[in-house]
């Protein structure tokens, strides 16, 4: 008769087996990308048996794969979607797609982190991003934290509100196309946002056709209903504004969405125009969230 295994055993064996799991997962992912062939798995597994490595270790020290091509698997491991550096996609700038792992992204992470636990963990799902000048990288903020919390797995939606300049389309290459602006001058019967891959849970509203009258467009009740909408189908909602010294638009955006994430520039911003931008928000009824300077 077999003596049963203490738990404390049985937890072990568990965690053995799904180490094993995970080490065999990433071989078949680095096959199935074409970075190893079959006869390469032998030579990986007898050198991680014999110097007690990790598998990815092991092919990286034979020289079969680079720690990319590690990453990459890993990410298709744990989920965690980003844009590979070479790849055609979105550029350097946006660290959090295609340099997930580098000191850009991960003191972004820290303001996503202060997002979660200022603004929106007691049920709020808008937020609105702006600046005091265009050069201040507010869009790439916006386009930056949109791409963090879809890598969270939360359904996200960015709409760029700046219908004079508008950049999330040219950020994430998206084709010209019908978008915010034409909804709510009733162009279009229905939403129409685009889903950016690798990150299936992050869609974008573009700014749409140029109109003549933005500012007029933001003030209708429509633009507030539609917010009010969307918040049902996603579970964070991003506002990209024009900046305040283009325009009084960032302001009808605040007053709508309740509170405003201020972006600056190293060496670029300045200390007057930011007081102006806290005063004129604050004037709307909307709370400052935070500032956040780029370098």
């Amino acid at each position: 008769m077999n003596a049963p295994i203490p738990s404390a055993s049985q937890a072990g064996i568990a965690e053995t087996a799904a180490a094993i799991r995970a080490e065999a997962n990433i071989g078949k992912l680095l096959q199935e990308a074409g970075k190893l062939q079959p006869h390469d798995l032998e030579r990986v597994l007898k050198l991680q048996q014999d110097e007690n490595l990790r598998f990815g270790e092991a092919a990286q020290r034979l020289g079969l794969v680079t720690e990319a091509d590690i990453r990459e698997a890993l990410s298709q491991q744990f989920e965690y979607p980003y844009v590979p550096v070479g790849e055609p996609g979105f550029g350097l700038r946006l660290a959090a797609a295609s340099a997930p792992y580098g000191k850009e992204a991960e003191a972004l992470r820290s303001v996503r982190a202060e997002l979660l636990l200022r603004w929106f963990k007691d049920g709020r799902k808008t937020l609105a991003v702006g600046s005091a000048r265009a050069d201040e990288g507010a869009s790439l903020l916006a386009a930056n934290l949109a791409v963090l919390f879809a890598q969270m797995g939360q359904r996200v939606l960015l709409i760029d509100a700046d219908m004079r300049t508008a950049r999330q389309q040219d950020i994430f290459t998206l084709d010209n196309g019908m978008g915010l602006s034409d909804i709510l001058a009733g162009r279009v019967p229905s939403v129409q946002v685009r889903t950016v891959k690798p990150f299936q849970t992050l869609s974008i509203l573009p700014a749409g056709s140029p109109p003549p009258n933005p500012a007029e467009l933001l003030a209708r009740p429509a633009f507030g209903a539609l917010l009010a909408g969307l918040e049902s189908s996603y579970d964070v909602i991003l506002v990209d504004t024009t900046p305040s010294q283009i325009a009084a638009d960032f302001q009808l955006v605040a007053a709508r969405v309740g509170g405003m994430l201020i972006a600056t520039r190293r060496n670029v911003g300045r200390l007057s125009p930011l007081v102006e931008l806290k005063d004129k928000i604050v004037m709307t009824g909307a709370q400052i969230v935070g500032a956040v300077v780029l370098d």
